[in-house]
């Protein structure tokens, strides 16, 4: 990949401006766990998929909310910015340092409580997200934020950028799965409002700022986040059409005929799938014939599965005689539902192999997704012939992946020349349609220009205005976001 930015090069001048911090950190949180030389955290100063590498004068990693707390008053009274890291899977370019402190919440792994009957879990930041899933399983619930990244990506980094995930349809983004949370501020002040409760209307609800602010505002070490029943059962297919236009048709019809059963409904275009079958392992097509488009859909619930079989099917009878779909594939077994899954889940690793691609996280109102893609491939590929623009994504929720391959005949750095141009295009669609030109990755570094051309003016100012007041020094992850 291209370097988007030249970064600042840290030198020895720094630890040694800085030794009194440094030795300061080890009294704090041990020796161990304040890494200085570079090389022994190379990994953390690079953006996930390569597009940015950043700098910092060391890594540490408190074990515990007291040490994040230390830390960040040693930090702050030495006025030397700190980048929180979770599992460094961010795509916005959030948690790469620019100096100063990466402070990791790998040490902070700890599940504190268990509340069956409450439907809560008390989690720490630096729990991996597929062990919390593992955590509710083991007391037959659900905790049903899904993604790509879930056997890494740690819970701080989800809460942070209020990620969102294949499951949004029906629970929610991340935002929506938190009850109440603990965040150690700037100056090293801890904020405790680890509440397990629906209903707490005593004032300002202030976990809404530090969820999805990216470490800008404080860091979350710990949070109290919601279960659900466990499904017992599940339902998947995998149907073909001809474009978004019909499967836009077909999302009513399941959302009406399924109800609150649907808990995916994903797009994929036929170059995605192509990508896959031709670059993931033990994925093939399950179709007999190409088809322009595809959804992924699955209902889940707590009745017999052939409850939810028969439903599934008699819906996608309507869609035939509709003439809303083409073809259709349904999972017979666990092992079918799964391979059918895997088509979904591999598409952003098999895009790699094609070549660089520009990336957009957009949301429209549901209504105007097939608008959106019509719209957008349309004026994409009238600004570069032979561009391959590959959407995907959830659309049952608004939040297209609208990822362009450059042409076969490109060279990559000629056409991540091209990103801001790209930018333009597709986030003005976004725009004059009512959308977001971030739906669940954050703003980071790379969206920082967007935010100031979109965002409301007032908006902006009031962000400005919170953000002085929690941190007027600005040393928490500096240079993210505003």
């Amino acid at each position: 990949m291209t370097t988007l930015t030249a970064p600042r090069r840290a030198d020895d001048t720094d630890a040694q401006d800085h030794a009194a911090l440094l030795d300061a950190l080890r009294d704090a949180i041990g020796p161990a766990h304040v890494v200085t030389d570079a090389k022994d955290f190379d990994a953390r100063l690079i953006e996930d998929r390569g597009l940015r590498r950043g700098t910092a004068l060391a890594l540490i990693r408190p074990g515990s909310t007291e040490e994040v707390a230390a830390c960040m008053r040693l930090c702050h009274a030495a006025e030397v910015p700190v980048t929180p890291q979770g599992g460094n899977t961010g795509l916005a370019g959030g948690g790469v340092p620019d100096g100063g402190i990466i402070l990791t919440s790998d040490r902070l792994n700890r599940i504190r409580a268990i509340d069956p009957t409450n439907a809560t879990m008390t989690v720490e930041a630096g729990c991996i997200l597929a062990n919390i899933q593992a955590a509710a399983d083991e007391v037959d619930a659900l905790f049903p934020l899904s993604l790509a990244s879930e056997g890494s990506c740690q819970i701080g980094g989800n809460l942070s950028t209020n990620a969102g995930g294949t499951a949004v349809l029906r629970y929610g983004n991340t935002r929506d799965l938190v009850l109440g949370i603990e965040a150690v501020l700037p100056d090293g002040r801890v904020l405790n409002d680890l509440n397990g409760l629906r209903k707490n209307n005593t004032g300002f609800d202030l976990k809404h700022l530090f969820i999805g602010a990216e470490g800008t505002l404080g860091i979350i070490t710990a949070a109290v986040i919601k279960l659900f029943p466990k499904p017992t059962a599940r339902a998947t297919a995998l149907v073909a059409c001809t474009g978004p236009d019909p499967a836009l048709a077909l999302y009513a019809r399941m959302r009406g005929q399924t109800a609150d059963t649907l808990s995916t409904f994903e797009y994929i275009d036929r170059l995605g799938l192509q990508m896959v079958i031709d670059h993931a392992p033990g994925c093939s097509d399950p179709m007999a014939e190409a088809h322009p488009a595809y959804c992924l859909i699955e209902l889940t619930g707590n009745g017999a599965p052939t409850d939810l079989d028969a439903r599934l099917e008699t819906a996608l009878e309507a869609a035939f005689e509709a003439e809303e779909i083409i073809d259709a594939v349904i999972g017979a077994s666990e092992a079918q539902k799964d391979a059918l899954w895997a088509l979904r889940e591999n598409l952003s690793e098999a895009q790699k192999p094609e070549g660089a691609s520009i990336k957009h996280d957009v949301s429209v109102p549901v209504s105007r997704v097939a608008d959106f893609i019509r719209e957008a491939t349309q004026a994409c590929m009238d600004h570069m012939p032979g561009l391959r623009p590959c959407p995907f994504g959830h659309f049952g929720d608004g939040n297209l992946h609208f990822n362009l391959s450059r042409p076969v005949d490109m060279a990559d750095a000629a056409f991540l020349a091209e990103y801001g141009a790209f930018n333009r295009i597709v986030h003005d669609i976004v725009h004059q349609m009512g959308g977001s030109f971030s739906a669940e990755h954050g703003i980071g570094t790379f969206k920082r220009a967007e935010l100031r051309r979109y965002k409301d003016p007032v908006a902006l100012e009031l962000m400005a205005q919170i953000k002085a007041t929690l941190d007027p020094g600005h040393l928490m992850n500096p240079g993210k976001v505003l």
